[in-house]
């Protein structure tokens, strides 16, 4: 069946990985990308599929409430927002870009689908919305509180809110998703696993907060598009989705798992002081998604985090010219607050 779908945040990291999933998987689907190209937003990452007629790109804003006007009057089948501010160590410096990106963007995009009848909005958040787990509270389940810690979280979870009241007021059809830690090609080096791999490949000190004995738990790219197809298809209106993975471990194990697989020394790993509320865990409950959508991960997590190792190490070209966040500075800058 063809669709005309409107994904916003496609030149990141998720978004780019499921435009390829879907342009290759439905030959009918058509895409219109809309990406504000922020620092995290790459164009490089949809060379390959730039000149597919099937695909469009636009350079705007989602929190721009004519550009999304006029768009959403084109006409769409389905709008998946990926588009966001992500990284919680810009969010403790500079809480505003999240603010109105997070917040205020979601509600445009929302206001859109509302106001011209577009049948079906996915909306991706985070795990961290929930806050962080003790080593004795269990794993997240969809009707947990909401009760984030840090500036990003909690506009996320700002996001969440208004998703589940645009279809309790409007009966917009609103899914949105919660997904483990994920990674693959095309990440942005500043998250754990992408800093990590490209640092060492410098050879460079990693930074790895407090004792590194905060837990994680790590899905590839691969299998998140995966169930956002599935929520897309058989997800019920109004629902949250977690989207787990059983692989879980300490950021130091994770960190020193890359330098193994790399020939590196342990001695890049460089303890830095704990950012300011940090989370311990996010463990997500698995039931619902399992039950209700048949969805299981298939990517096993070695093999996976080798080949995203192998990408970087090929796609060296892409990621050495990127800017990364100064952590002496920001570290400086923490300090003085």
């Amino acid at each position: 069946m063809s669709k005309r779908i409107l994904i916003t945040g496609g030149a990141g990291f998720v978004g780019s990985n499921y435009i390829h999933y879907i342009l290759q998987k439905y030959e009918n689907w058509h895409v219109v990308n809309l990406d504000k190209l922020t620092y995290a937003g790459n164009l490089e990452t949809l060379k390959d599929i730039s000149e597919d007629p099937r695909y469009q790109f636009i350079k705007g804003d989602i929190a721009d409430s004519d550009l999304v006007d006029k768009l959403m009057q084109t006409g769409f089948d389905l709008v998946i927002n990926f588009a966001a501010e992500t990284h919680v160590d810009r969010s403790i410096l500079d809480p505003a870009p999240f603010m109105k990106t997070n917040i205020i963007g979601t509600y445009t995009l929302l206001e859109g689908v509302r106001r011209y009848g577009i049948k079906r909005f996915i909306h991706l958040s985070t795990p961290e919305v929930y806050g962080g787990a003790s080593p004795t509270s269990g794993k997240f389940k969809e009707n947990s509180p909401l009760l984030p810690n840090n500036p990003y979280s909690a506009s996320k979870a700002a996001a969440d809110h208004i998703c589940r009241a645009f279809h309790r007021t409007y009966d917009v059809n609103v899914s949105y998703t919660r997904f483990a830690n994920a990674f693959g090609p095309y990440q942005y080096p500043e998250k754990l696993m992408p800093l990590a791999i490209t640092f060492a490949l410098k050879s460079k000190p990693i930074p790895v907060y407090g004792d590194g004995q905060d837990r994680r738990n790590w899905i590839f790219v691969d299998d998140i598009c995966r169930a956002i197809d599935l929520i897309i298809e058989e997800g019920k209106p109004g629902e949250a989705y977690n989207i787990p993975s059983e692989y879980e471990m300490t950021n130091l194990d994770l960190v020193t798992k890359v330098l193994d697989i790399l020939d590196k020394p342990h001695d890049l790993i460089k303890f830095v002081p704990q950012r300011p509320a940090h989370d311990w865990q996010y463990p997500l409950d698995s039931t619902k998604i399992k039950k209700d959508l048949k969805w299981e991960m298939v990517h096993k997590f070695d093999d996976a985090v080798k080949s995203t190792i192998d990408w970087y190490v090929k796609n060296e070209r892409w990621w050495q010219k990127l800017p990364v966040l100064d952590y002496s500075s920001y570290y400086k800058q923490l300090a003085g607050q």
